[in-house]
């Protein structure tokens, strides 16, 4: 059988690779072997860290909503749970915004879920 070169397409392949290493450091950017090896990585790491965001920014909310709540005497699983008999639909995204940003409103949910229990 006779040898196959890749020829142009793997010079546009490796020139690819190149422009998306682009910032990396030293021959991370420079050489096609550690910029492959560096951008697989890379991109390893944006699949896995998208999913860990929704994670921490969950967690994030509800430390933001436990301490708001804290300071109405009610602690985050008691407020969770008098939003839920209250009927009062509200994602901890929406909650913990509250919190930080208009305390007033915060306090008056966190009021109607302590009614509720």
């Amino acid at each position: 059988m006779s040898r196959v070169k890749g020829g142009p397409h793997a010079h546009l392949r490796h020139k690819k690779t190149l422009k998306a290493s682009k910032g990396f450091f030293g021959s991370r950017h420079r050489l096609f072997r550690r910029a492959n090896e560096t951008l697989l990585k890379a991109m390893w790491y944006a699949y896995r860290d998208r999913r860990a965001r929704k994670r921490d920014m969950r967690r994030l909310w509800i430390a933001r909503i436990n301490a708001g709540s804290r300071q109405q005497g009610v602690s985050y699983s008691q407020l969770v749970f008098g939003l839920k008999k209250a009927d009062i639909q509200l994602n901890r995204k929406m909650l913990a915004d509250l919190a930080v940003r208009d305390q007033q409103a915060f306090n008056s949910v966190v009021a109607k879920a302590k009614a509720a229990i």
